[in-house]
């Protein structure tokens, strides 16, 4: 398939497209202007592993097409853990833990993008700036009113963990929310247009999407 953007047909050449929620918005939206895109990335470890590797070079198409990539720090979402794939909860790391690895992870992505304030330069950023200040009754009533459990319990990395009898805790229950929180604080923060991310982050996406819908009357979302 041809497209009318050079960022997603590069992509397409390299076999990157999946699926998405509103694929000729985004070419469009490509071709016409500047977009801002991120991909999210947890503190795990002190490093990415190589899986990371294609969702890194997402972000360099990106930016080599023209655009603005936003590389996100999960300093927020690190401390509670992502259950996607998961049969148990992960290790909670200190506060500590979790910035001696996001700087690890820093040097990784100065190898692939250029940083700096022009139009498409990349802007490194952490969730945890604004997870860590929700107060968390304002939160559930501010966004909490956004999600249903039954369309929750439909996402892979909830269904796969019940099926397989796997205990799931509330906190990380709770990881879809604060990923769909970060599309909205990225919208209104940066102007972010565009999530990308692996097809195992798929239904956390789309939560992203449905959340900037209601709360910022943004129709089209990619």
């Amino acid at each position: 398939m041809t497209y009318k953007s050079d960022f997603l047909n590069v992509l397409d050449e390299r076999g990157f497209i999946a699926q998405g929620t509103n694929i000729d918005g985004l070419d469009a939206a490509c071709a016409e202007g500047v977009v801002t895109g991120y991909i999210g990335f947890d503190a795990t470890a002190p490093s990415l592993h190589a899986g990371s590797l294609i969702q890194i070079m997402m972000l360099y198409w990106l930016q080599q097409s023209g655009h603005r990539p936003l590389p996100l720090m999960g300093g927020g979402t690190t401390k509670v853990g992502d259950p996607t794939g998961k049969d148990e909860q992960r290790k909670l790391l200190t506060d500590a833990g979790i910035q001696s690895n996001i700087d690890g992870i820093k040097g990784v992505f100065e190898k692939f993008l250029t940083f700096g304030d022009g139009p498409t330069d990349a802007v490194m950023v952490n969730n945890d700036d604004w997870l860590s200040k929700l107060g968390y009754v304002e939160f559930l009533r501010d966004y909490g009113v956004h999600f249903t459990i039954n369309r929750m319990l439909t996402f892979d990395s909830v269904k796969l963990r019940l099926e397989r009898e796997s205990p799931m805790t509330f906190l990380e229950f709770n990881y879809m929310l604060m990923q769909a929180y970060d599309f909205h604080a990225l919208y209104n923060r940066y102007g972010c247009t565009l999530q990308l991310g692996g097809t195992d982050q798929w239904g956390n996406i789309v939560n992203g999407v449905e959340l900037c819908r209601r709360k910022d009357g943004i129709v089209r979302r990619r």
